[in-house]
């Protein structure tokens, strides 16, 4: 058998007589048989529905009827549909770039302090858990309740740190009391006081259960020479027997209630009533009329309506964000792990100081991983549902909406229109479609590197 040199003298020719199979050929079949499956399911799960929804977004509630682009016309003259792709802007212009910036702050931190792979699984813990869950977990976070809320526990705390709140809404005089109503819900004395007297300010309509844990039992205050003093307490006691007017044994006193001497029309002294109900103003105060400020008896900051339909979309965000930034750290990480170390001290060599580092080296270099991140949640907020539908109560829902909320409402609510709804989803599908195709361009522009 004789061996042809055809280009390479070691590789020996073909058989006279016989013919190659096509590798090529085989490759194709084999490809085919192997991709056949993830096709149909392809086509049955993603390529249908998309088909029929496009289909079904051009007839009437019925789906007997043609209707045209009536459906698209609808989603931009509905006021909860154009609520609901409002709300979907500030999803997909606020949610992916604080969720970044957050993940690039926490990927920059972690490399700076001794614990880094505690705080990050800390950070990231909350991805291992549902959006129903965390739904249900922030709704009662965001709580009105501050016994309840947690979100309003804090608030409240802090905001009695720097107001404290007096805590005697409903409080009253008797009309056998030295006070009488003085306007504006407030209550001043009947007479003027003199210095060396002693002063009785007695109320009611206090429940001795909502009375602060820090008052003690009510005690008649001392005469001083040259000031006023005097006794503000609740006048009630409880199982009854007490008598009006009189510092009973087991009657409080009004803690923190604030006593002001007016003198023509001007405050000209003030003092807030200790834990026994006892209080001491100045000199000043002789001849004054003694006032209790309407403040004294306001409801007790309460907090704020985080659930409310100002706040309700930034309250979600908020707990997007605590889902979310967990992830965005953790790809920013790995992308700050690849930069090579020498450029980073070479710029610190030139002189710059870290931020200038973190701007001009870090930032630029971590410029793809960023773009990755932001892509990836711009997709999904565009679909965000469950957060939505749980931690928004019925009272602020429409105030909450977004665009896969609505396609839920409309296509299986109440009055349900599964013409809206499927012009709905297309709609979804064209925002997406952009940017898809952003991230499939910027990933091919990183192959070809």
């Amino acid at each position: 058998m004789a061996s042809a040199v055809t280009g390479d003298a070691r590789r020996p020719a073909s058989p006279v007589g016989t013919t190659r199979k096509s590798v090529t050929g085989t490759r194709k079949a084999m490809a085919v048989a192997f991709l056949l499956p993830a096709l149909v399911l392809l086509g049955a799960l993603v390529v249908y529905p998309i088909g029929y929804s496009l289909y079904r977004s051009f007839f009437d509630k019925s789906g007997h009827g043609f209707a045209g682009l009536d459906n698209y016309v609808t989603i931009f003259t509905d006021s909860s549909i154009l609520k609901a792709v409002e709300n979907n802007a500030i999803w997909v212009i606020v949610a992916p770039v604080v969720a970044t910036a957050l993940g690039l702050i926490f990927a920059v931190l972690t490399e700076r302090v001794r614990w880094a792979t505690a705080f990050k699984l800390v950070v990231f813990m909350p991805m291992a858990i549902s959006m129903l869950a965390a739904g249900i977990i922030f709704r009662l976070v965001y709580e009105q309740d501050p016994a309840r809320g947690v979100a309003n526990a804090v608030w409240v705390g802090v905001h009695d740190t720097f107001a404290e709140s007096a805590g005697y809404p409903g409080a009253h005089p008797l009309p056998v009391h030295p006070l009488k109503a003085g306007g504006g819900g407030s209550f001043v004395t009947k007479e003027p006081v003199r210095a060396g007297s002693t002063v009785r300010l007695p109320l009611v309509g206090v429940a001795p259960g909502t009375m602060p844990s820090a008052a003690k039992p009510a005690r008649a205050a001392t005469p001083e020479a040259g000031k006023v003093t005097g006794t503000a307490w609740l006048d009630f006691t409880l199982g009854g027997g007490g008598k009006p007017n009189v510092i009973d044994p087991e009657e409080r006193g009004l803690k923190g209630l604030t006593v002001q001497a007016v003198k023509g029309g001007k405050v000209v002294a003030s003092a807030k009533a200790a834990a026994d109900g006892t209080f001491t103003l100045p000199k000043a105060a002789d001849g004054a009329v003694l006032s209790l400020p309407a403040a004294n008896f306001r409801e007790p900051y309460n907090g704020v309506e985080w659930l409310g339909p100002h706040l309700v979309t930034p309250a979600i965000i908020g707990s997007y964000l605590w889902m979310w930034a967990g992830f965005a750290m953790v790809l920013i990480a790995a992308g700050l792990a690849g930069i090579e170390r020498e450029l980073l001290e070479a710029a610190r060599v030139d002189g710059a100081n870290e931020w200038q580092v973190f701007r001009r080296v870090t930032v630029p270099l971590l410029a793809p991983v960023l773009g990755v991140v932001l892509v990836t949640l711009m997709i999904n907020v565009l679909k965000i549902f469950d957060l939505v539908y749980i931690i928004a109560p019925g009272s602020s829902q429409d105030d909450a909406n977004v665009l896969a909320l609505q396609l839920y409402r409309s296509s299986f609510g109440t009055d349900a229109d599964l013409g809206v709804g499927s012009a709905i989803a297309i709609l979804l599908l064209l925002l997406v479609i952009p940017v898809m195709l952003v991230n499939i361009r910027r990933m091919r522009k990183e192959n070809r590197r």
